[in-house]
């Protein structure tokens, strides 16, 4: 089976590859890191030149997510697969998983106040709520996000 680590790019992202990593090794799974990348996300950390209208290369995206995912890799000491996926983070990682037949999704929230969840959402929620297999959330303690 697999184990499957949604991260960003915050500094949670190295806390949860570990969590995850803890994981695989308990049960000899596989780990698979994984980042979703929106078009627009892309767009806007400068990955293309694509200008207005221009269709956005689909295999350059999932190259530069799978790059975010393995920046968030440190130092676990087992075999892992960086993935990169496009569109919807929660939709995507959700769907990833079920198609993995995934173990776990282990994630790491933002703490936010209940007013920011209602106002922004919340990926680890949606992930809670449509995912088929259990969700592992970890929350670093003593730090602060973005």
């Amino acid at each position: 089976m697999v184990i499957v680590a949604a991260v960003d790019r915050s500094a949670r992202a190295a806390y949860t590859v570990d969590e995850a990593a803890q994981l695989a090794r308990a049960f000899g799974d596989s780990l698979h890191v994984i980042h979703a990348l929106t078009r627009s996300e892309f767009v806007e950390l400068g990955k293309t030149n694509a200008q207005a209208g221009d269709p956005l290369d689909m295999d350059q995206i999932r190259i530069a997510a799978a790059e975010m995912a393995e920046e968030a890799i440190s130092n676990i000491e087992i075999q892992y697969e960086a993935v990169g996926l496009v569109g919807n983070p929660a939709d995507k990682i959700v769907e990833y998983a079920d198609n993995q037949d995934a173990r776990y999704i282990v994630v790491s929230p933002r703490k936010r106040s209940p007013t920011g969840k209602v106002v922004f959402g919340s990926f680890a929620q949606s992930v809670l709520l449509e995912a088929n297999c259990p969700v592992v959330t970890c929350i670093m303690e003593n730090t602060t996000t973005a």
